[in-house]
């Protein structure tokens, strides 16, 4: 969600407080376009992720709820390279599309990140992300670290859609973060 964190995508590079150096896309535009968005579904916090040292956040498009998001307008190219460094992939390769954008749903692997999900249209271009092929009740729920939900965070104020209540309280009721990360502590990451 944070174009920062997103621009070591594209570009290459280990983010702040990250344990792992990304390769980046073929094509190292930035995205042209990145605009606040609400998706139906659920951001939860599961399995331990050694680049960040904590939970990772998924995203169950069949739970009930909001998620609070950002669609980044870039290439199907980039899309395939960003996918395949969160797969733990070279990049390089593209990806067929053709099956999450016909069922809005396709499964790459059992891995997380696995699974491509269109959540619909924005502008009359698809909306895809990628998460795991599980559920949120299907598996045991992992607080994240300070600097990942320190990212997550500071991308949901950088939309600029939500202020900083609003931005907490969300991320603090997430399942993996709800009672272990309160609303004053998310608050604290961004101030300090």
């Amino acid at each position: 969600m944070h174009l920062d964190r997103l621009a070591h995508y594209i570009a290459g590079g280990r983010p702040a407080g990250a344990a792992r150096v990304y390769p980046g896309c073929r094509d190292r535009r930035l995205p042209v376009r990145s605009v606040p968005v609400e998706l139906p579904g659920a951001l939860y916090f599961a399995t331990r992720s050694p680049v960040w040292r904590g939970g990772r956040a998924f995203y169950d498009p069949e739970a009930d709820g909001r998620v609070l998001a950002r669609a980044h307008l870039v290439t199907v190219g980039q899309f395939a390279d960003i996918a395949a460094q969160e797969m733990y992939r070279d990049p390089g390769s593209d990806l067929d599309l053709s099956e999450v954008l016909g069922t809005g749903r396709s499964v790459l692997g059992e891995g997380r990140y696995e699974t491509l999900v269109r959540t619909g249209l924005l502008d009359g271009r698809p909306v895809l992300t990628f998460t795991a092929p599980w559920r949120m009740a299907d598996v045991d729920w992992t607080a994240p670290s300070a600097a990942y939900l320190r990212h997550l965070a500071a991308g949901l104020l950088e939309a600029g859609a939500w202020d900083v209540h609003a931005v907490t309280a969300y991320l603090a009721a997430c399942p993996g973060t709800a009672g272990l990360w309160t609303e004053r502590a998310v608050a604290h990451l961004l101030a300090g």
